[in-house]
C-alpha cells in the first residue's frame, strides 16, 4: 500500500478469556482523515480504541500508528514487547478523551491541562501555562482557568479533557463515546469543539452515537458487528443506503 496510513490495523484480534472481542479487525485511517466508529455495545469499538494506544494488548495482528508498531518492536519475523517507557513514549503522541473526564479533582482547570506536558515532556511551566491558556480559549474555557472540575457542568469537563489531550500536541486523537455521558443539553458544546478540531486536520477515530456528527463530520464510517468490521464507506452513503442487514437492523434502531 502506497498511501501513508496514520492508523493502520491488519488483522487484528483481541479476547478477554475465552471471549472473542475483536475477530480480524482491518482499518487504514489516512493523515487528517475522521473516521467514525458505531456499532451496538459490546461490538468492540472501544476495546479497539483502546488496543490503537496500547491500553489494551492485541492478540494477533499488527497494529501502527503513523508507520510505526504500536508497543512492539519487529526483530526478524517477531514482535517483541516494548518496555513501558517506550510505550509511554508513544502513547504521548496519541490524545484520548474518554467517556468520562478523568480530570484531576484537586488541580484546576489550568493544572489539569498542563501537567502532562510539564510532567512528561518537561516543558518549561511558563510555556505550558501559555499554551494551556491558549488551548482553554480555544474550546471556550479561558474564564474558566482558575476553576475546579466540580465547579464545571459534565460539557465543559469533556472540553477541558480534549484540551488536555491537545496539550501533549498528539499526531492523532482517539475519542470514546465522548458524549455519552453527559446530559443531552450538553453534548452540542463538546461537539462543536470537535467539528473545530477536525477542520485543523487532526486525525481522529471516534467512536459515537451522533450519528448527525457522523455524517456531517465523518470521513469515513466503520460499523462494527460483534468485533467484525461488517461495512465501512462514506458516512452519508452508509447511514442513508446501508448495504448489509446487519448494518441496516442497526441504523433502523438508532436513526
Amino acid at each position: 500500500m502506497n498511501q501513508r496510513s496514520m492508523v493502520r490495523a491488519e488483522n487484528v484480534y483481541k479476547s478477554y478469556g475465552s471471549i472473542d472481542v475483536l475477530h480480524g479487525v482491518d482499518l487504514n485511517v489516512a493523515p487528517g482523515e475522521v473516521c467514525c466508529m458505531i456499532g451496538a455495545s459490546g461490538s468492540g469499538k472501544s476495546t479497539f480504541l483502546r488496543c490503537i494506544n496500547h491500553l489494551e494488548k492485541i492478540d494477533a495482528g499488527r497494529l501502527s500508528v503513523d508507520g510505526d508498531l504500536v508497543g512492539y518492536i519487529e526483530r526478524g519475523d517477531k514482535l517483541f514487547e516494548q518496555s513501558e517507557r517506550e510505550i509511554a513514549t508513544k502513547r504521548a503522541e496519541i490524545g484520548m478523551v474518554f467517556q468520562r473526564f478523568n480530570l484531576f479533582e484537586q488541580m484546576t482547570v489550568l493544572g489539569n491541562v498542563m501537567e502532562a506536558p510539564v510532567r512528561v515532556k518537561r516543558q518549561g511551566k511558563s510555556e505550558a501555562r501559555e499554551r494551556a491558556e491558549r488551548l482553554l480559549s480555544r474550546v471556550g474555557l479561558a474564564d474558566k482557568a482558575n476553576a475546579y472540575p466540580q465547579q464545571l457542568s459534565g460539557g465543559q469537563q469533556q472540553r477541558v479533557a480534549i484540551a488536555r489531550a491537545l496539550a501533549m500536541e498528539p499526531k492523532l486523537m482517539l475519542f470514546d463515546e465522548p458524549t455519552s455521558a453527559l446530559d443531552p443539553e450538553l453534548v452540542g458544546e463538546v461537539l462543536q469543539v470537535m467539528r473545530d478540531l477536525a477542520t485543523t486536520g487532526m486525525t481522529m477515530v471516534v467512536v459515537t452515537h451522533e450519528m448527525a456528527f457522523a455524517r456531517e463530520v465523518g470521513d469515513s464510517l466503520v460499523f462494527l458487528d460483534g468485533g467484525v468490521i461488517v461495512e465501512s464507506g462514506d458516512p452519508r452513503e452508509v447511514l442513508s443506503d446501508p448495504r448489509h442487514p446487519r448494518t441496516k437492523a442497526f441504523l433502523d434502531k438508532v436513526l
